[in-house]
């Protein structure tokens, strides 16, 4: 086994066929196919289905999958470190899906204003898969909402923001400044799926108040949730980075004690941090001075 099967190995299994990866390797397919066939029979088990419209991996493949991402990415940040240029090589990271399109994309601008020859890898992750990636040693930063405790991640808040009502346009509860949260608990309720941690939030603060939203719709992304309130579907909650103007939907805080979320970056603990890794994190927090 060596890096370079690997490598043929994580492409093919990235793009879904040997055709794609043979090409994004700068080799030819059967070159490719023959590595990946002696990589099988050395661990004596196969890591792709074929079909003929491409590959997916079968649950050894899987398995192994993780650990030669592990693998790769040890080894790139090796040779970048010892041997590259320092304001060279890749950087992983991934944010949850209420915060990667509002927080992510401006860094990785800024990111790659100040450090041009770098690679910077974006994934957009649910939580749960967030700390799994992390944990498998494949994503070098994740951006997660309301951090608990964890021994094995370091933590660094960036910003704690405001959860904001979001009403229909014209809706009785929008023509104050602030709404009540057993007022607005009280109205049908459009929430993300529940394997999102803003629900679990959303949730939670009712509970607290011993409130029970009714839920009318689950949904997966934010601006499925903002255009069933435009409908008149229901109210929600969402983060005051997503509260940006939208036709047919008012914003209004929440009235008492103020509902929030902070927003942290976290990584491995006892990582090393180089300039790369520190100019990624100057430009998360950049967004928000």
């Amino acid at each position: 086994m060596d890096l370079q099967q690997l490598r043929y190995f994580a492409a093919a299994a990235r793009l879904g066929g040997f055709t794609r990866a043979a090409a994004a390797c700068g080799v030819s397919q059967p070159t490719l196919s023959q590595q990946v066939a002696k990589l099988e029979a050395e661990l004596g088990r196969p890591l792709f289905h074929r079909a003929g419209t491409g590959v997916t991996l079968t649950d050894a493949g899987a398995t192994f999958r993780d650990r030669a991402d592990r693998i790769l990415a040890l080894a790139d940040d090796a040779l970048t470190c010892v041997a590259g240029d320092p304001d060279a090589g890749r950087l992983s990271v991934a944010a949850i899906p209420t915060v990667c399109p509002y927080l992510l994309p401006a860094a990785a601008v800024r990111f790659a204003a100040d450090f041009p020859r770098a690679r910077l890898d974006l994934r957009e992750a649910t939580t749960s898969d967030l700390l799994r990636q992390m944990r498998a040693g494949t994503l070098d930063l994740g951006l997660i909402a309301t951090p608990q405790a964890d021994d094995g991640l370091t933590v660094q808040p960036l910003v704690t923001e405001p959860l904001l009502a979001a009403l229909p346009d014209g809706h009785p509860l929008a023509a104050g400044k602030t709404v009540r949260m057993d007022r607005l608990a009280a109205e049908p309720f459009v929430l993300l799926h529940d394997a999102h941690c803003l629900t679990g939030q959303t949730v939670g603060f009712c509970a607290g108040r011993r409130l029970a939203p009714v839920a009318t719709a689950e949904v997966q992304q934010l601006a499925t949730v903002l255009e069933l309130v435009r409908l008149g579907v229901g109210v929600s909650l969402v983060p005051a980075m997503a509260a940006r103007p939208t036709p047919g939907v008012a914003f209004r805080p929440v009235a008492g004690d103020p509902l929030t979320r902070t927003v942290a970056a976290v990584w491995p603990r006892g990582r090393v941090r180089g300039r790369l890794f520190d100019g990624l994190l100057a430009a998360l927090t950049y967004n928000h001075r």
